[in-house]
């Protein structure tokens, strides 16, 4: 007879044979695979991170919003430099999983910490669902322009991007480096997709046949009326709102310093060498593709489809077999690579999180590796979360990026003020220059924070910002109760303390029926050899009681008398109390309560039957000198030897 439980039967056709502990050091991923893993979030930004922009210059200032894109993208590419240059330093410095978290615990303490914390948990929540509603905006899109013009997609938006959650789940549910072989190659794709877009374009340019967008197509975003005062008659708030959409291009640069524990060693230098690459691709996607819809006004449609970066493969590539196909290639990449994107927070979340649960600022079933050494508890608490937003949003793009922003740059500005800190308390080689950039990176991700929640604050922002306050509040208080758990199960330890403070024990067993369980229990009362053992049952029942005592009296298979203890009122453990104070009221005796408890592994049987176990525990726990133990007895065991012919035993 198997003595796997079936749900472990089913993780292990589910997810793949049980992986042990021995195995943690082999589930670390090599500097290609992490590039691809890691940094598919980051990457695959750029695939909506110009159109935000977009969004918010076109209906200001019309055509000249494509303009004014190109200072935008510099200013955003400016940030990408120093946070680069910030995070390299963090790799190096921290090599355990968790940024900014370790960064500001380890400066500023872990009560500061969790200003870090929140900030990264909201973050990757918010981006499962923005990157698979974008992934989703990928494939509508290609069904728009290669389909000539199909309407009614937009049906499938939803579903689409739930499933890819549920699917994202499973795959990380199944280990850290089938998650990376599955998770990899998309990043690679995109990257050669985006390339190809560029290259095509830049020959078609250079020969005067690269086409424009369609600037009045029916359902493309209003264009407005610029001026020629400053910036193209754009406004100071207009310029910054742009500013703070197009920070989601940069979003995901802090998932290689959360999940630094997924490299090989040395860890540091491997994090860095793969930052460094995924900040240069990084910054040529965005620049690529904010160039291409300067030069072929490529602009945002008010339903999301088709994306700008799509009407840039279609404009390159052109009609026919060739241009098709160049099309469907883009696309497809795209969505694989924004899809894959939110499997960067599958591998940093859970990391995170067990370490913050490691400091008791959350819930400890976080730190436990589950079937396949993944931290499947935080992999499914992501995942929930997150589909309840996808839910809560329709998985739209624009309703998600008002959310996506704060929570990054939060942890940008933590990472930064911790290693200002960190290196003002040094003496090291390039001192001041590294707290030079540290501190500049720190300020203007502070900024990037105020930027957004003030310009998109009636937009959704709001969200965010009332969220922080009350997720900081709500992991000290985790942390507080931890702590006081702690001192109360401390308590005092005199020299001794583990002798019993009583010189007499009396055990009870309590009794329902006269069966295999009540035997099991009588037996373990005489194994523990006290002064005195007695079986007890409660008369809630008077006949019940009357035939139970007949049938005591005649059996020979214990020698324990059974005493009846009246229960007119019917209140089972305020009757046991009772009793136990009684006993232990001279304050020299002890009290062992045996509850048998009978288990059964079919949902039948568990409705059938009630146990008191754990309530009998909780009431007599506040007892002194009382303790309580539960004896489990397999029901469905003995059946199934009553089946084969045999006859039950006690044990």
């Amino acid at each position: 007879m198997s003595l796997d439980r079936p749900v472990y039967r089913v993780k292990n056709r589910l997810l793949g044979k049980a992986l042990t502990s021995e195995h943690l050091s082999d589930e670390k991923l090599s500097n290609r695979t992490a590039l691809g893993v890691l940094a598919s979030d980051c990457v695959s930004s750029s695939a909506y991170g110009s159109e935000q922009m977009l969004r918010v210059l076109v209906p200001a200032v019309g055509v000249a919003g494509f303009t004014l894109l190109m200072p935008v993208t510099g200013a955003i590419l400016l940030v990408l430099v120093l946070l680069t240059l910030c995070y390299s330093d963090v790799v190096m410095i921290y090599t355990r999983a968790g940024g900014s978290y370790v960064v500001a615990r380890e400066n500023f303490g872990p009560d500061v910490a969790q200003v870090a914390a929140v900030a990264l948990l909201v973050d990757y929540v918010v981006t499962v669902a923005v990157q698979v509603s974008a992934g989703t905006n990928a494939l509508i899109s290609l069904a728009h322009l290669a389909g000539g013009g199909w309407t009614g997609m937009d049906r499938f938006q939803l579903p689409l991007s739930v499933a890819a959650v549920v699917l994202l789940a499973y795959g990380n549910l199944r280990g850290v480096r089938e998650a990376g072989r599955i998770f990899a190659l998309p990043a690679y794709l995109f990257m050669a997709a985006i390339g190809l877009v560029v290259v095509v374009s830049a020959v078609r340019g250079l020969l005067g046949d690269l086409p424009h967008a369609d600037l009045r197509a029916v359902g493309v975003v209003p264009l407005g009326t610029g001026g020629d005062g400053w910036l193209y008659g754009a406004s100071l708030f207009i310029v910054l709102r742009a500013f703070a959409n197009g920070g989601s291009s940069l979003t995901g640069l802090e998932a290689i310093s959360n999940g630094i524990s997924a490299f090989r060693e040395p860890q540091g230098r491997n994090a860095r060498r793969t930052m460094i690459v995924m900040s240069c691709v990084l910054g040529f996607l965005v620049l690529g593709v904010s160039t291409l819809a300067h030069v072929t006004h490529a602009v945002p449609y008010t339903d999301g489809t088709p994306t700008v970066i799509a009407q840039e493969a279609h404009l390159a590539f052109g009609g026919g077999l060739l241009g098709t196909v160049g099309l469907v290639f883009v696309q497809l990449a795209t969505a694989l690579v924004l899809y894959t994107g939110a499997n960067t927070p599958f591998t940093g979340f859970p990391f995170l999180a067990s370490f913050v649960a490691q400091d008791r600022f959350l819930p400890r079933v976080l730190t436990r590796r589950g079937h396949r050494l993944a931290f499947s508890n935080g992999i499914i608490c992501l995942a929930v979360v997150s589909l309840a937003l996808l839910l809560a949003t329709r998985a739209s793009v624009d309703k998600l990026v008002a959310l996506y922003a704060i929570g990054v740059f939060t942890a940008f500005t933590m990472a930064g003020a911790g290693l200002v800190a960190y290196h003002l308390r040094r003496r090291e080689p390039h001192r001041r220059k590294k707290i030079a950039v540290n501190a500049l990176a720190s300020v203007i991700s502070a900024a990037v924070v105020v930027i957004f929640a003030i310009t998109k604050f009636t937009e959704g922002a709001w969200l965010v910002v009332v969220v922080f306050p009350l997720g900081v509040w709500a992991l000290t208080r985790i942390n507080r109760e931890y702590r006081r758990e702690a001192a109360a199960l401390e308590g005092i330890q005199p020299s001794g303390a583990d002798r019993p403070p009583t010189h007499r024990h009396v055990v009870f067993v309590l009794v329902q029926r006269l069966d295999l369980a009540t035997l099991k229990a009588l037996r373990y009362a005489h194994e523990l050899r006290p002064d005195g053992i007695r079986a007890v049952h409660f008369a809630i029942d008077e006949p019940y009681a009357e035939r139970l005592a007949d049938r005591w009296s005649d059996t020979s298979a214990t020698s324990v008398p059974l005493d009846v203890v009246a229960c007119p009122d019917r209140r089972l453990h305020h009757a046991m109390a009772e009793l136990a104070a009684r006993t232990t009221r001279d304050g020299d005796t002890s009290l062992t309560v045996l509850v048998p408890r009978r288990l059964y592994r079919h949902v039948l049987g568990k409705l059938l039957h009630r146990g008191t176990g754990e309530g009998m525990a909780k009431v007599l726990g506040t007892l002194p000198h009382v303790a309580v133990t539960i004896l489990p007895f397999d029901v469905s065991r003995a059946l199934h030897v009553l089946e084969e012919g045999k006859e039950p035993q006690p044990d």
